[in-house]
């Protein structure tokens, strides 16, 4: 690494990273253990204050880099005990990020980009355009400011057990910044955050899965939201470049060779759309021969959505189908929704630039 007149943010960097940047000084590269100690468990951001670092390091370090967060601008609490942050980033950008506490579990639900290119038609975040990719600090920072809002502490009355890249954006778009986070959401110096409970969502950039498999162990969730390609065409339009036949075997590649592992389908149900008995029993054909946990996950409405949510009995029914067929199916409940934060529902205040043809050029890639 070469280190430059501009500052460096540091939560750009993982440790083989901040290794090398510390290298680059003139420093061995156990300074990068010093450091992400501070930052990620002492929550120190001041280089004057990190002391056990001579002056004359403390003092470089403030000429040549930083460690820079962005800033909230709006905290709301829903009814349920969720939390969803409004994240301004630069030029009027904002994200969101939510925090979604259980009784056996804290989940944090963060961004990759700003708005997404894939336009889901079911999906609020796909109506606000796309800006551009999420730096790794940015993504990191999410992780960073929930943890300080929440008191969160490693190892100590730790609320965030679990992170799941299902915010807004796509992450495999984002491949190598949403690799180097989930890098330092693992790390021991980083957040700690098990492999298993680190868990990537994605539309399905088949080439970016195999990809992942390659550099990556965290677990693997696929929005799938229909059993035939007609449907999925319709709802998912990615679908039309990486039709589900790629999809799955993609997936299988994924999981292979790690009996222990399986893949986590998204199911948004929409009344009348894709919520039939057929439409189970497809699902279930389809899925078969691949281990597998399905989320039903009920529609959550959003302002002009041309949807609607599936009644109970036909969440039950469709949940029953996918039971007798040994699949394991379970129905996610709604969280955060009176506050707008829950599955789907995410927005942020995107500044969009050429939606269309940012998503073509993506897509492309």
């Amino acid at each position: 690494m070469i280190v430059t007149s501009a500052k460096i943010n540091l939560l750009d960097l993982d440790r083989r990273d901040l290794e090398a940047f510390f290298v680059a000084l003139g420093e061995k590269p156990f300074r990068a253990t010093q450091v992400m100690k501070w930052v990620y468990h002492e929550r120190i951001l001041d280089f004057a204050a990190m002391n056990n670092l001579s002056k004359a390091l403390r003092e470089r370090l403030a000429a040549h880099a930083e460690i820079r967060l962005p800033e909230i601008v709006a905290d709301q609490a829903s009814r349920d005990g969720s939390h969803k942050w409004l994240i301004r980033l630069d030029s009027g950008n904002c994200i969101e990020t939510v925090f979604i506490p259980e009784a056996d579990r804290g989940t944090l639900c963060v961004s990759s980009q700003i708005g997404c290119p894939l336009d889901c038609s079911f999906c609020a975040t796909a109506q606000q355009g796309f800006n551009r990719n999420l730096s790794t600090a940015e993504i990191i920072a999410q992780i960073w400011l929930a943890s300080d809002v929440l008191g969160d502490a490693r190892n100590h009355n730790r609320l965030i057990t679990n992170i799941v890249l299902m915010g807004m954006g796509e992450p495999l778009l984002n491949f190598d910044n949403v690799v180097k986070a989930t890098e330092l959401m693992q790390d021991d110096l980083g957040f700690g955050i098990s492999k298993r409970r680190v868990t990537l969502s994605t539309a399905g950039v088949v080439p970016a899965l195999y990809r992942l498999r390659e550099v990556s162990e965290v677990s693997l969730a696929v929005s799938l939201h229909a059993p035939d390609d007609a449907l999925r065409n319709e709802l998912v339009p990615l679908n039309r470049k990486y039709p589900i036949a790629e999809l799955l075997a993609a997936c299988q590649h994924y999981i292979a060779d790690k009996p222990y592992r399986r893949i986590t389908w998204e199911y948004v149900l929409l009344a009348g759309i894709n919520d039939s008995e057929q439409h189970a029993h497809a699902l279930a054909k389809l899925l078969k021969n691949i281990p597998s946990k399905i989320n039903l996950i009920p529609f959550n409405p959003f302002p002009n959505a041309r949807y609607q949510r599936s009644g109970t009995a036909a969440l039950s029914q469709f949940q029953s189908v996918l039971t007798a067929h040994g699949l394991t199916a379970i129905t996610r409940k709604t969280r955060g929704d009176d506050i707008a934060a829950a599955c789907g529902q995410l927005a942020g205040q995107v500044q969009a630039r050429g939606r269309r043809v940012e998503r073509r050029a993506r897509l492309a890639s």
